[in-house]
Formats: structure tokens, sequence, C-alpha cells
């Protein structure tokens, strides 16, 4: 595409009705990327959905002509609409057909058995199984020939009509007496594969339920406080919700919005979204998500997010792209697809000729090219990727992972090295202002009083500690700052002056910052606050300064303390357990940094402490250049955006800046880094399950096409063979369903527990 077309792309989503196998997916991923303007395209034969990018003068009626012109029918998904319900039993008319149609092959198995069964009534009986409950084959197997593309019903099709032919010649040809028809062979055949298309289509049913379960979790009403007469409430639909409305919640039901609490105090459950398995406590100035569960309490929310900038709309659309993409490993399984149908009807052929020559019987030949037909089974490849990533992604959502798409699925099982920030990431991100040394001849509640002028207006965590310390002095004099500017990665400066002084009166530029920043300053450090800012950084605390630019002296400096979360160290210690490296890359002195190493078992080789945000993308390319594997950066705040970025893939904790979430591959709905082993594992599991669906459908096809070709397999065990293949591939992806998340079990909060009084940093 041009340039000016790419800056304006949109991307649409339609349901794809008709795919039956791998080359199904390849013939409409063909046709949609011939239509002008189309970037890229991406089929999944999981969910029948077709992704396409496109710039935006392309419509949706091309795009809907591409897709019928392949040879199905196609719906354009409208991103807004509410999901539409599934019927609670959508695939009755499909099992009864089954049940009829084996009902009609069972006689047709009488001969074999010695019995006796009119041939006439054997051709009544096949041909009702073949044109009747085998029409969908014929049907689809046309649109294929007619799009000069071949897929899994035209090989079906072929097959069984062969094979009811030959029969129908023989019957003819002698009479019908004591000639072996092969009218069951063909019936078995189809009947088998309808019944395997029934549990595929079933168990893949199953791969979604993830979606259902947190699609259900929209309420269809809110009930909101009339702005008029806040005496009254009202229902009204959830789509009239506007923000700042104030919806209102009772014990036991669903919060329809994301908001604020203004009112009351309660416990919610937030397991289906983050995975915490415990109420979480709300009181007013709380954050709820829609579709947690209010437990005992009423309460008014503020609303702040309606709609698709809810938290759970984009979870659902997260999880909905990450199962629309395709894996990259996908790649292998498109080549082979795209000759796959034409491969089999070259060896079909062979298979006939083959036998001919070497003095079989037209109905051997048959009979052996019919076995290679029926039992090819290109729906097995093209389920083996999107049913694990399907199930794996669904399964890691209800356990409070998100994973961004395929792409980092597969990265993340191959990760070796994880760097994880400090702040936030690690600890508590609560700091306590646990020292305040002024510098001798420098009044102490002065000097606390200037820091918390300078700290007043920020909400960094630590400019709140300076200012609740400064609060809890009793006649301590009062500064008003004004100017204040930050410097990137240093600290902040302000003009201060006493409060209530007139602007002509003596002004004063104060900062607080870094070690860094004092050293850039040349400020002048006493010997003595020089010592005991080593004193407490030994001790892992934080250590900023309180300086005064004009005359470039240290007036005081300020430590601060963190706690290490309760389930870091377990998190390190199964990380390591599973062959992955923790690194620390944080902003923080070396003292700070090596101390909470300690406590948490990081080497301290891989602890890289006072790295400005630009640096933290640089040390991740460093560890890329030492490391064989995928390094992963773990992170919440805006400051590591770019070290997520410049990492292999990014692991995002929800609660942090969005910008770091956009930036990452895997976000965690917990701020638990227990659950960064859990997002590796699950993506392991997922992997793994991708390579054995491989396996064995490749290797199905390698074997059974063979026997097939040297008739040493019947055309009914093959069609059997050919039915299974395609079920197995669906039920070793839904085991991964039986996975859950080791964060937050009993054993990690005992575990967790026993250390959760012991902060990593000391008082002094």
């Amino acid at each position: 595409m041009s340039s000016n077309t790419s800056t304006s792309e949109r991307t649409a989503e339609f349901a794809v009705s008709g795919m039956t196998c791998a080359s199904c997916v390849a013939r409409v991923e063909k046709m949609l990327k011939r239509v002008p303007g189309v970037d890229s395209v991406a089929v999944n034969l999981a969910t029948e959905r077709a992704t396409v990018h496109a710039a935006s003068a392309v419509t949706d009626d091309q795009l809907v002509a591409a897709i019928t012109k392949a040879g199905y029918e196609a719906a354009l998904i409208v991103p807004e609409a509410p999901p539409a319900a599934t019927p609670a039993r959508r695939w009755d008319g499909e099992l009864a057909a089954v049940v009829g149609s084996a009902l009609l092959t069972l006689p047709l198995l009488a001969p074999m058995f010695g019995g006796a069964l009119s041939p006439w009534l054997q051709l009544a009986l096949a041909s009702v199984v073949q044109f009747g409950f085998g029409a969908r084959f014929y049907v689809s197997a046309y649109r294929a020939v007619r799009a000069f593309a071949g897929n899994m019903d035209l090989l079906v099709a072929l097959g069984t009509s062969a094979a009811w032919g030959l029969s129908v010649y023989q019957m003819f040809a002698h009479g019908g007496a004591h000639v072996h028809l092969y009218f069951e062979a063909a019936a078995v055949v189809i009947t088998l594969v309808r019944f395997g298309k029934w549990l595929e289509a079933r168990a893949k049913r199953q791969t979604t339920d993830a979606i259902r379960a947190l699609n259900a979790l929209r309420p269809d009403k809110a009930r909101v406080r009339d702005a008029a007469d806040p005496s009254r409430e009202r229902e009204i639909p959830l789509a009239d919700v506007r923000i700042g409305d104030i919806a209102i919640v009772r014990p036991g039901e669903r919060v329809p919005v994301d908001g604020i609490v203004r009112e009351g105090r309660t416990h919610v459950d937030e397991s289906l979204i983050t995975g915490e398995s415990l109420p979480v406590a709300k009181e007013p100035g709380a954050r709820a998500t829609g579709g947690s569960i209010n437990g005992e309490g009423v309460i008014a929310i503020e609303t702040t997010a309606i709609g698709a900038e809810t938290t759970l709309a984009r979870i659902i659309r997260l999880v909905e792209s990450a199962q629309a993409e395709k894996a990259p490993i996908q790649r292998l399984v498109d080549r082979v697809s795209a000759v796959f149908v034409p491969a089999i009807l070259g060896i079909a052929l062979v298979t006939l000729g083959g036998w001919l020559l070497h003095g079989a019987s037209v109905e051997t030949a048959l009979l052996n090219a019919v076995a290679v037909l029926v039992i090819a089974c290109p729906c097995a490849l093209g389920l083996a990727t999107p049913t694990a990533i399907m199930a794996g992604t669904g399964v890691a959502a209800r356990q409070g992972i998100l994973i961004k798409d395929a792409q980092a699925l597969e990265q993340a099982h191959a990760i070796t090295v994880v760097a994880f920030d400090k702040t936030g990431t690690l600890t508590v991100g609560h700091p306590s202002l646990v020292a305040f040394d002024a510098a001798p001849g420098q009044d102490r509640g002065d000097a606390l009083a200037l820091a918390a002028a300078v700290q007043r207006m920020s909400e960094h965590p630590l400019a709140k500690a300076v200012a609740t310390a400064a609060e809890m002095q009793e006649h301590a004099p009062r500064y008003e700052a004004a100017d204040a500017r930050a410097v990137a990665g240093r600290g902040v400066e302000a003009t201060v002056r006493a409060a209530g002084a007139s602007v002509e009166e003596t002004t004063r530029r104060i900062a607080i910052g870094s070690s860094r920043w004092l050293a850039e300053l040349q400020a002048d450090v006493p010997p003595r606050l020089a010592a005991r800012a080593s004193e407490l950084e030994g001790q892992g605390n934080t250590v900023s300064w309180l300086i005064d630019i004009e005359r470039s002296a240290a007036v005081a400096l300020l430590a601060f303390g963190d706690t290490v979360k309760p389930t870091a160290r377990a998190a390190i210690d199964r990380l390591a357990g599973m062959g992955v490296k923790s690194a620390l890359v944080t902003g923080d002195n070396a003292g700070s940094a090596k101390a909470v190493a300690r406590a948490l078992g990081i080497a301290p080789d891989a602890v890289f402490a006072e790295t400005l945000p630009g640096d933290k993308a640089a040390v991740v390319a460093q560890l890329k250049a030492a490391s064989t594997g995928v390094v992963a950066m773990a992170g919440d705040g805006i400051n590591d955006a770019p070290a997520l970025a410049a990492a292999d893939i990014g692991i995002a904790m929800a609660g942090g800046a969005d910008v770091a979430i956009e930036a990452a591959g895997l976000t965690l709905m917990r701020g638990d880094p227990a659950l960064v082993a859990d997002a590796i594992d699950i993506s392991r599991r997922t992997y793994r399950k991708i390579r054995q669906n491989l396996f064995w459908a490749f290797v199905y096809n390698l074997i059974g096409i063979p026997l097939a070709a040297f008739g040493m397999l019947d055309p009914m065990f093959a069609g059997a063979a050919m039915a299974f293949s395609s079920v197995s591939v669906v039920t070793n992806a839904l085991l991964l369903r039986t996975w859950r998340a080791r964060a937050g079990s009993s054993a990690g909060a005992d575990a967790g527990e026993a250390r959760r009084s012991t902060p990593v940093t000391r008082p002094a």
C-alpha cells in the first residue's frame, strides 16, 4: 500500500461459515489478500472468523464479496454490538443427522457378518445417506471447485462417490448376485465424518468458554441515581449510562460500570476479572470494575468508563484479538495446506494407476484410491494451532493473565531472562519517609518544611510521604513554592518563599533530587551527612537530597523505605526453578537495589541501579545481547514503557500506567509478581500442545496415506481414523482448561505471610 493509505488503516472482522479444513482457511486468505488495499489477513478455523487489516478506502462489501467468491458465506462482526446469545443446544440438528445416518448405515453392515440384504435395499439406504446426509459434502466440494481450489469435503465427496458408483456398477453388471458391494464403505465414511464433525464442533465451542464467561459478566441494566432528584433511583439500559452518572449497586448485584466508589463500604468479588480468589475491600475513593460482584454493602459508584472503554470490554477485546491472530509456527501449516488437496488427489490417481498396472482388479484399485482420499485430513492440521491458542489464552484470562497476541504467546514460552522493575513490581510501591537528617547548622523543622513545599503539588508516592511527615510537625514554618520544574530521572526544583511573603521578599531555588543530580550540581555535602547517606543506603533505603541550588549545598537528606511484596521471593525462586534468570532494573541507588536483590535472591551481577527511563531500554538491550533466549521486562510505570517495548516481550502489571500496558505483550491483572511465572508456565504448556497437535496431525497423514495407498487400510477404517484425528487434536487442546495459576495458592500465601511483617528496608 502507499504511504498515505497506510496512515489510515482499519480493522474489520467477519464471521465466515462453511470452512472445514486448513485448505479452506488458505483459500479465504488468498482471496482476501487479492483485494487492493488489504494489508494483512488472519483467518481462524476454530473461531470461524477472518480479521482483515486494510486501508480505510476498502469497503466491507468488497471484503464480503471476496469471501463469497472463495465459496463461503460471510457476515460483518460489529465491535460494539452486544454478543449474540448462543443457543443452548445449537448442535441438536447436526446430532440428529448423525443419528439418522447411523440408523440407515447399520443394516448395510449385515453382509459383513454373514447376514443377507437385498442389493436394491442396500442401494436405497446408501443413496439416502450418500446424497441426503452427505449433501453438505457435495455443496462444499462444488464451492471449492468453482473457486478452483480443494478442501476436505471435496476429498470425502470424491471418495464416497467412487465407492457408491463402483457398487452401483457391480450391482447392475452382475445382477448383485454373489458379488460384494461397497455401499457400506461409502455410508460408514459419511456417518463417521459427520460424527467427527459434530464432536469437533462441540469441542471447539468449549474452547471459547472463557469469552462467553467474560461476556456473561456484562449486566444488561444499571440502577442510577436521578441527577434531578438524588432521592430517586431509576433502572436504565446499560448502553444509556453516561460518564459521571452515579450507579447504585446492592448486595449480590454485578457492578455495571467502571468507576470510583463515592458512598458505602463493601467487599467485591473480582475473581473472574483479576483471578483474585479473595473478595477485595472497597471504600470511598476505591476503584470498582464493571462485571465484579458486590458483597454485603450498598455502594454508590461514579461512572468513569463505559462501553468499549471499560476494563471488562478491553479484556474481552484483548482475548478475542489473541485468539484471532496466527502464531508464527502456523506458517508451516499454511504452506502445507496450500498444496495438500492437490497432492492427495495426485496420490490417489497414482494409487489407482499403480494397482491397475500391477494387475489388480478395478474394484481393488478403486477402493485403495478411495481409502487415500478418505484418510487424508487437512482439518487436523488447520485445528492444531488455533484450538490450543484459544484454550490457552482463555484459561489464562480467567486466571488474570492477558496475552496480547499469538506471537507474544509463542515468545513467552522461550523466556530465559526476566528483568524486573523494583518499585511497584517487586515492592509494594508505598514508600514511607524513614529518615530526615538536616545538615549541621540547619534547622530540621525548617528543612522539612522546605521539602514539603517543593513536593506538595506532586502526586508521586515519595512526595506524599514528605508532605505527610511535614504535616505531623507542630508549630512548623510554612513555605510556598512556585515555578516548579521536574527534571527527568533526577528530581524536581522550585522557587520557595515563606508563606504570606511578598514577591519582593527573599526567595530560594530549592531542589529535591537523586545522588546523581547532587553530583551533577557539584553541591557541597557535609561529611557527617555523606556518611549517614551511605549507612541508610546500605540498609536498603532510597536516599534523596534537599539542595539549595543557589548556594550549591546539600540542606538535608531524605531516606525512603519500601516493603517487598509478600510473594516476590517465592516468584523469583520459582522462576529460577523453571530455568529463568531474574534481573533487577531500577532508578534507585545501588544500596537500595542490592538490599532488595539480597532479600529476593537475585544475583548481584544482575542488578542495574540508578538507571534513567531511557537507560532501562539500554539495559534490556544489553541483556538481550548476552542471552541466547527471549528477554522479558516486567514493570508498571510510565518510565518502564520504553524498556517494555525494547524487550522481546513486555509484561505489564495492571493497576500501572496505561502506556505500560499498551507496550506489553502480557498483562497481569493483579500486581502479583508470582503471576510472571504463571504466565510463562501457561505459555509453555500452550506451545507444547501446539507442537503435540502438529506432530500428530503430520504423523497421522504421513503414516495413514501410505498405508491406504498400499491397500492396508479399508475405506471404513480410513474414515474412522480421519474423524478421530480432528477430534483428538481438539480434545488434546482442551486439556489446557484444567490449568490453574499457582499465584495466590495457599502455599504461596502461607509463605508470604511469614515474610509479610519483614520489610526489606529498615527504619533509621
